[in-house]
């Protein structure tokens, strides 16, 4: 394992550089300048000028890129153009509060989707099997953004049940409690969404397992139904469903965008928009690295698990 683990971080290291270099060079083809962002109308041309060799704009963008390499290797990100503060803080502020929204909504996708997935392949063509397939084919297909405001709708205006954004209350102490009542409704708009694709999938692969010779065994053995659904077909059903945790953190950070900005989320996506409006290149650059990060490492926990769980899996 250990060996694996030294493979994985030496990949990752030329994954994540062709990520800088391809993300750094589309940045500077996008359309708008980030200078005139933040001029103001007294500003002269001369003072324009001033400010974009200041930023480093004035030079090829394969200069701006060596340097901003050179300072990531030194542990820096740059600096914010619109604000001054450093990229690292910036983006190290917005980390955790993205991080529980993405793992909430993980764990929340697979306690919806395990039961049901279950459930619906030991009731095949059954009025429940049409009808969770319905709601997971409704959950794959509504946009994160009207879901979100769905639940605004419903849940915090009408019913006034839950807040309506951010993660504490105005006047109140900012405690546990109040940061679960605030994480309830985007957390559940972010799990919606993988919820039904991995009930699909968590049905399709129950039904194979409930086919195999050993599962077939075990009923003629004479165990209960429940002790074969539970020891025998699902701990089998749920090893592939387990590298799906992995493909799944890339669709959430990018549901997070959305939803972020939604319900005033104030993480790593609400981040993103504002600096894209912004044209705050060193931001963007940060985000992009530590999301390719954050990627890379849910996908080799995934693979940990995967070994796990499944004790044929070596990784040596």
């Amino acid at each position: 394992m250990q060996r694996y683990l030294i493979r994985r971080a030496l990949v990752t290291i030329p994954i994540l550089f062709g990520i800088t270099v391809m993300s750094y060079f589309i940045m500077s083809l996008t359309p708008g300048d980030p200078v005139q962002m933040l001029v103001n109308p007294g500003m002269s041309q001369a003072d324009v000028e001033i400010k974009r060799r200041a930023l480093g704009l004035d030079q090829p963008v394969y200069v701006r890129y060596a340097k901003w390499l050179n300072e990531l290797v030194h542990g820096n990100l740059g600096y914010s153009y619109s604000t001054g503060a450093p990229v690292t803080k910036r983006v190290g502020e917005r980390v955790a509060p993205t991080l529980t929204l993405t793992v909430t909504s993980l764990l929340l996708s697979y306690l919806i989707a395990v039961p049901i997935g279950v459930v619906v392949a030991t009731r095949r063509y059954t009025w429940i099997d049409y009808a969770a397939t319905f709601l997971a084919f409704l959950g794959i297909s509504l946009p994160t953004f009207f879901l979100g405001l769905v639940g605004i709708y419903v849940f915090a205006l009408r019913l006034r049940w839950l807040p309506v954004g951010g993660t504490m209350t105005l006047g109140g102490d900012g405690g546990l409690l109040d940061l679960l009542l605030h994480l309830i409704l985007p957390a559940s708009v972010l799990a919606v969404a993988g919820a039904g694709a991995l009930t699909r999938y968590v049905r399709s692969s129950m039904l194979e397992v409930l086919g195999q010779d050993f599962v077939r065994t075990a009923r003629a053995k004479g165990l209960a139904e429940a002790t074969v659904l539970r020891r025998h077909a699902l701990r089998n059903a749920l090893i592939p469903v387990v590298t799906l945790a992995g493909l799944q953190i890339p669709a959430l950070l990018g549901g997070a965008v959305i939803t972020e900005q939604i319900f005033e989320w104030p993480g790593m996506g609400r981040l993103t928009i504002e600096a894209i409006n912004q044209r705050d290149y060193p931001v963007l650059m940060g985000i992009t690295l530590i999301t390719a990060l954050l990627v890379t490492l849910g996908n080799l926990l995934a693979d940990i698990t995967y070994s796990l769980v499944d004790p044929r899996i070596r990784y040596e």
